[in-house]
């Protein structure tokens, strides 16, 4: 016959195994189960938010700023998208020395599209408005008048929240980005861009999205065959 002794013992080893192994259990749940996202994982994630968003069209409004006198003109149009990487602005009014300007916003590339265009890669975390947010860096695999785009990337929604364009010649457009939600999607609202493109003087552009109309028939002819391979200004040209 047990003594009370091994009796006190079997009943304390029976309560404690229980609460040991749940204990074990809520250690193995508690670790990660993944490590940090890679880049084709944040890609994929970017593509994902508006994957069944299939066309586009909005009316935009441009004010350039320059800090030249009488040289701060304004653009008006409408902007152009249909899947899977096709984008036109087509300016209903705009100087006519401004010609060509319409590439700063019609040459955009989309994520869905990245991997044929670009070797991308992470490049760390970046501080914005208190929130951590994912730097990716992309590189053209052919090779053009780009070294290379840093893309900020807003985790949280899944939108990207600052474009900077790196040119070889020294040359830099950087671009703040600012959403509204159109039926479940995620449209641009506002663009801010930086243009630094030596030796021309420094220059800001402002844009406004508005009269958003989602997945509606556009037609093919509105696309044109862009001489660009990137957004921004060649500076090579002449």
């Amino acid at each position: 016959m047990a003594s009370v002794r091994q009796i006190k013992r079997r009943l304390v080893s029976a309560c404690l195994t229980p609460v040991l192994f749940a204990m074990v259990g809520l250690q193995v749940s508690a670790r990660p189960t993944s490590g940090p996202l890679t880049a084709e994982e944040v890609v994929a994630n970017l593509s994902a938010r508006n994957a069944t968003l299939s066309t586009f069209q909005a009316h935009v409004d441009i004010r350039l700023h320059t800090g030249i006198p009488f040289l701060n003109p304004t653009f008006e149009g409408m902007t152009y998208y249909k899947q899977p990487d096709r984008h036109e602005v087509i300016f209903t009014k705009s100087p006519s020395y401004a010609k060509g300007f319409e590439q700063l916003y019609s040459d955009v590339s989309d994520p869905a599209v990245w991997d044929k265009k670009f070797i991308c890669t992470i490049d760390g975390e970046q501080d914005r408005k208190g929130v951590k947010e994912i730097v990716l860096r992309l590189v053209e695999r052919v090779r053009g008048s780009l070294d290379h785009e840093t893309v900020v990337v807003d985790s949280r929604h899944w939108v990207i929240d600052e474009i900077v364009y790196n040119y070889y010649s020294g040359g830099r457009i950087t671009v703040d980005k600012i959403y509204s939600y159109e039926d479940g999607f995620a449209v641009l609202s506002d663009e801010h861009a930086l243009i630094a493109m030596p030796p021309f003087p420094h220059a800001r552009a402002d844009a406004h999205y508005t009269q958003y109309k989602i997945n509606v028939a556009i037609d093919d002819s509105i696309f044109t065959e862009k001489a660009t391979k990137h957004i921004g200004v060649d500076p090579t040209a002449r």
